[in-house]
């Protein structure tokens, strides 16, 4: 039924300035239009709605992420922009902080400014 529907990325924020700046600034995202209710940015085609929200909790997994053709290079660009990435214990991830995933995909974890966890993932070729 929604097979040829395009989609839309949602994520909260309690902060819209720093969202602005961090995905607009920081990451590199167009914004497209902002009112009293979100942001939305263009993640490569698929509107990115970041919901203006008085209070925000967190989730603790992955809220979003983008497929990248160099993880290793994109890390390392993001790292120049001020952006932290996460390392987990149970995991082994390289000095970029990139995981190895059994299947072949190579990931890393940041936060936006609410804390909310997103990802870049390489896939194998």
């Amino acid at each position: 039924m929604l097979q040829a529907s395009a989609p839309v990325a949602f994520i909260a924020s309690a902060r819209p300035d720093l969202a602005r700046a961090f995905f607009s600034d920081t990451l590199g995202l167009r914004l497209l239009s902002e009112d009293a209710f979100s942001l939305v940015f263009d993640m490569a085609g698929t509107p990115l709605r970041v919901q203006k929200v008085p209070d925000f909790q967190p989730q603790p997994f992955t809220a979003l992420g983008w497929q990248v053709a160099d993880a290793a290079g994109t890390v390392t660009s993001l790292r120049a922009r001020g952006v932290a990435f996460e390392r987990y214990p149970f995991l082994q991830q390289d000095a970029n902080d990139i995981w190895d995933a059994p299947g072949g995909a190579r990931v890393a974890w940041f936060k936006d400014p609410d804390g909310n966890l997103l990802s870049l993932t390489e896939v194998p070729a």
